[in-house]
């Protein structure tokens, strides 16, 4: 899920993705896509479906995340505030300040996991809005900077640690040697680092059987499925994709949704399917919504979009 840098020094500044960025991120859909067949986007959008700008006006936004009803969670980072997208296309304010939290997971018993970005932390935030700090370092060091967070079917959850350097930051060089993968384990005691030779990993999502871990290295342009294993540690690493992706979704069908300029779909076999054009600077993250799971939805920039599909959604991102 993330940026070069989130923001200009400025945090007045208006932001787009070129000065978030500098530069073109690797493994960006724009640098290296895969030899395939044109991609045709038949099988997965509904008849019809065009892509719809929801709401705009925002400095940047990440991590959408679906409760149990459809509600669909975002982040404004640099404006340090979740937002909240209802079922009848309302938008409310759900927390602020919430750590300038980015990557967002809700587990099944309602709470939302939050990569706390201010401090370094991953957050469960209860549906009331009260946080718990659940993770602040490994082995007695801080965090590079958790980045994005999926929950596996049995509360089990995998975080991604790059190391993005921000402005608001108040602490030391990067303390971490690696910027790794972590497992936190459904009794919460103790942080296992289970990926630790990858050049920048971001974009994280899990198949809803909670046997494969997808992974994206956008440092290197590249994506990575694993094996689940019981005790959470991961095996079996194979490339996915020639891609790397910012923010990650799964469908019904099994096909992985990657982001970055624009949205890149491929099938469980890796094969590009699909593409979705915005007209953003950016594309963040992405999840499924709606009462019937049916909906995209795409944080991009300074908006959020949405497009009907045929296909479901299978979890809360």
């Amino acid at each position: 899920m993330k940026r070069r840098t989130i923001f200009a020094a400025c945090a007045t500044c208006a932001l787009a993705a070129a000065a978030l960025y500098g530069a073109e991120p690797p493994g960006s859909p724009q640098q290296e896509t895969q030899a395939a067949p044109a991609p045709s986007n038949d099988s997965i959008f509904a008849p019809g479906a065009k892509l719809e700008k929801l709401s705009g006006g925002f400095s940047f936004t990440e991590g959408p995340a679906c409760d149990a009803q459809g509600n669909v969670f975002f982040t404004d980072q640099p404006n340090d505030r979740i937002m909240r997208w209802s079922t009848d296309g309302k938008l409310s304010t759900f927390m602020k300040p919430c750590g300038r939290s980015n990557g967002l997971c809700f587990d099944a018993q309602g709470n939302l996991w939050a990569c706390a970005d201010e401090k370094n932390e991953l957050w469960s935030i209860d549906p009331a809005g009260k946080a718990t700090v659940v993770v602040k370092d490994y082995q007695g060091k801080l965090l590079n900077g958790p980045n994005d967070v999926w929950v596996r079917p049995d509360g089990g959850l995998y975080i991604t640690d790059p190391y993005y350097p921000r402005p608001y930051w108040k602490r030391g060089p990067k303390a971490q040697e690696a910027e790794a993968v972590y497992y936190l384990a459904p009794d919460r005691k103790g942080l296992v680092r289970v990926v630790a030779d990858m050049k920048q990993p971001n974009g994280i999502i899990g198949t809803p059987d909670g046997k494969r871990l997808y992974v994206s290295d956008i440092g290197a342009g590249r994506t990575f499925s694993y094996r689940i294993q019981p005790d959470g540690t991961l095996a079996d690493k194979r490339l996915f994709c020639k891609l790397g992706s910012d923010g990650m979704t799964i469908d019904s069908d099994g096909n992985v949704y990657l982001t970055g300029h624009g949205v890149t779909v491929f099938n469980a076999a890796g094969r590009q399917i699909a593409r979705i054009e915005i007209a953003e600077a950016w594309t963040g993250n992405i999840c499924f919504g709606g009462s019937d799971r049916q909906t995209l939805f795409i944080t991009a920039s300074r908006s959020i979009y949405g497009m009907h599909t045929r296909v479901h959604g299978v979890g809360s991102q």
